[in-house]
């Protein structure tokens, strides 16, 4: 993880991000090259794991400063953060989110001696939480929380103009007691999806036999020239879950569809789809790699990114800061939501019943400048069944319209891709991306998250 040697705007005062600076990724000195990480002895892969753990947990546990005055949208909802009840929804919502993060002490990974991925897996965690936000809602019933969700995130939402009045801390005080009631009879309600909830967890831990684990993960990434210690990008990241759930019996009716060239092809994702009756339309994830200008992020495009984020079928964004990946999951004002993997923690033995569940979900919110976001991410689409996927490609293509820019981020258009047509096993690390003029550009992108061709 090369921290990035671009300018950064001066942080709002509002945003404490500043304790999560791009160079805490590695130790002081030279900059350490991903492909360096294979070579590395168990000494030094356990200082790694050391220093990430000491920089971001101290960082994670630091306040974003959230505004009353403004909503919080994620995943389509919108918070209204002045109001208690708003505040604990989306304090339960957040923190039912799982929280997939950089682990150390499981099995060797396929090819090698790593036995964690910290400092170069944080694409592969960001994809995985974004697929987790997608089964999720494939498998649980709409609005559903995870119920231990309340204690987890008491007092840890800092809000702006915090002078509370005598009022507000009274209900504070009240909401423990009166939440706790309520726990006890929900707990009983929730226990067949609290098992669904266990069962998702345990696909994506760090286990050779988890289908969504990090060593199902690397191995998929053996094809498209990939190993452990890597770098992978948003744009690969997407091909690897697409392959991950091919793969997988555990959820026979889903499917991912993968964009090419910012382009959704609808016959292609009806093929994938389409069953012969009386079978039901499979469900679908769609990801749709794209970049959002040069070096930089093109801020023409922050207002269709906005709108994308308000949308309920949007599960996420694989993207973050250069070389820096962080899991978006919606904004308030300027500033992107997201959950961060640049934590080590130590893998957890699913083997033992009840294993805890406490380290997959995250209790912090935290806030980023859209001004840092990388310009390649990959963006998440879920369509439950046929008239969900008609409805997403109307809302989507409404959002896609109002881009500042003369061509939207991405296009739906009938018919079959070329590299559907010919089928070849893994794409390339290379996209094609609408820019004004016609001719071949080379723009610099070795400060960002993956490598592309502008056309």
């Amino acid at each position: 993880m090369n921290p990035s040697t671009s300018s950064q705007p001066p942080e709002e005062e509002e945003d404490d991000w500043l304790f999560l600076s791009s160079e805490s990724a590695q130790p002081p000195g030279p900059s350490r090259e991903p492909q360096e990480t294979e070579d590395r002895g168990p000494l030094r892969s356990r200082f790694i794991s050391a220093w990430n753990s000491v920089k971001y947990g101290w960082s994670l546990k630091q306040k974003s400063k959230f505004s009353k005055s403004s909503p919080v949208i994620m995943f389509g909802q919108s918070y209204e953060l002045k109001g208690h009840g708003d505040r604990e929804s989306f304090r339960r919502v957040f923190s039912s989110l799982l929280w997939l993060t950089y682990r150390r002490g499981f099995s060797p990974l396929p090819g090698g001696a790593l036995t964690s991925d910290s400092g170069w897996g944080c694409v592969l965690r960001t994809g995985q939480m974004l697929l987790a936000r997608g089964l999720l809602l494939h498998l649980m019933p709409p609005g559903w929380t995870w119920c231990v969700s309340h204690h987890a995130v008491k007092d840890d939402l800092e809000l702006l103009r915090s002078t509370e009045s005598a009022e507000g801390g009274q209900e504070v005080k009240e909401g423990p007691n009166k939440r706790g009631r309520k726990l006890s009879l929900g707990s009983l309600l929730d226990r067949p999806m609290e098992a669904t909830h266990r069962r998702v967890v345990s696909w994506f831990t760090d286990h050779p036999s988890a289908p969504f684990g990090i060593h199902q993960l690397v191995e998929l990434g053996k094809s498209s020239g990939k190993k452990a210690g890597d770098w992978y990008g948003p744009s690969i990241a997407a091909h690897i879950l697409r392959k991950a759930v091919a793969a997988s019996t555990d959820i026979p009716n889903l499917v991912v569809y993968v964009a090419q060239d910012c382009t959704v092809y609808l016959e292609d994702v009806r093929r994938l789809c389409e069953r012969p009756p009386p079978q039901a339309w499979r469900s679908v994830i769609i990801l749709v790699p794209v970049r959002l200008g040069g070096q930089e992020l093109n801020r023409s495009y922050i207002s269709c990114v906005k709108k994308l984020l308000t949308l309920q079928c949007c599960i996420g964004i694989i993207g973050g800061k250069p070389k820096h990946s962080l899991f978006f999951t919606g904004f308030q004002d300027n500033h992107l939501l997201y959950l961060d993997p640049h934590y080590c923690q130590p893998t957890v033995d699913i083997t033992k019943e009840n294993f805890p569940l406490e380290s997959f979900h995250c209790k912090y919110p935290r806030k980023m400048s859209f001004s840092r976001m990388d310009p390649s991410c990959t963006i998440g689409f879920y369509a439950k069944g046929h008239r969900d996927f008609e409805s997403l490609c109307t809302v989507v293509n409404e959002a896609l319209s109002t881009s500042a820019s003369a061509y939207p981020i991405f296009i739906f258009v009938e018919g079959r891709s070329q590299e559907e047509e010919e089928r070849s096993n893994m794409p390339t690390n290379n996209m094609a991306y609408i820019q004004r003029n016609k001719g071949m550009q080379s723009v610099n992108t070795s400060n960002s998250m993956d490598e592309f061709v502008l056309l």
